[in-house]
């Protein structure tokens, strides 16, 4: 049985039964919270300041791994600031952790993708400093698209079919891009994924997926992605 820990904004409603339905069926999720209720650049640093703690609360229930599940949250200090965070999740977990945004880099480096069209639920401070993030990483975005919600249960509400719906948009907006990524930890994508693969032909990451594909690479498990980053190994040095 592996343990997997999820360190997750309080007002998340989707990153654990995503994570579960993306993990085998010999894989269990245990969630700690840390407290956000608008995902604004601020509220996410502020909740960043508690991810230790919830990381060592998951150390007591003897994780194998652990994600800190919020995309914008472990990009919003740019490049550098994810590692950081995995080091600090690692140590008070005393497990491998990764990083959402840091996992979504490795997923798009392993795909060997280059133009990345986005779609998102964000506002545009959020959206800028998403652009800003894949940018210095190496990435051209070539379409990105936000819904404009700042109250995280709102994202929660959204559906799998605005996912695609919103993914269709920015693909026809950049039929070039080598891939797509679906971005937010708390939007309703991973069944989305797979479809839009087969509709546009092109590898599609969501925030949920990349996480899940990133902590089973570095803890010998496969993940039950029916897409083309399940076959994939991480870059070496991403």
């Amino acid at each position: 049985m592996t343990r997997v820990g999820a360190v997750v904004p309080s007002s998340n409603t989707t990153a654990e039964p995503e994570f579960r339905s993306a993990l085998p069926e010999s894989a269990t999720v245990h969630a700690a919270r840390m407290p956000l209720e608008d995902v604004t650049a601020s509220a996410l640093d502020a909740m960043a300041d508690d991810a230790d703690r919830a990381a060592s609360l998951l150390s007591d229930a003897s994780v194998d791994g652990v994600v800190y599940a919020c995309t914008t949250g472990s990009l919003l200090h740019g490049s550098g600031f994810d590692a950081q965070l995995e080091s600090r999740l690692s140590e008070a977990a005393d497990a491998p952790a990764v990083a959402t945004a840091l996992s979504v880099v490795r997923a798009l480096d392993a795909l060997d993708a280059d133009r990345v069209a986005v779609a998102t639920p964000y506002a545009g401070e959020l959206n800028e400093l998403e652009r800003e993030y894949l940018t210095e990483n190496g990435f051209e975005v070539v379409s990105l698209d936000g819904h404009g919600i700042v109250e995280n249960t709102a994202i929660g509400e959204l559906r799998t079919s605005d996912a695609k719906r919103q993914g269709r948009a920015v693909l026809s907006e950049a039929p070039d891009a080598d891939a797509l990524f679906l971005s937010c930890t708390n939007y309703r994508s991973v069944p989305a994924l797979a479809p839009l693969e087969a509709e546009f032909d092109v590898p599609v990451v969501s925030s949920n997926a990349a996480a899940v594909w990133d902590l089973c690479s570095r803890l010998g498990v496969s993940p039950d992605l029916d897409i083309r980053l399940a076959d994939r190994e991480p870059v070496d040095g991403a």
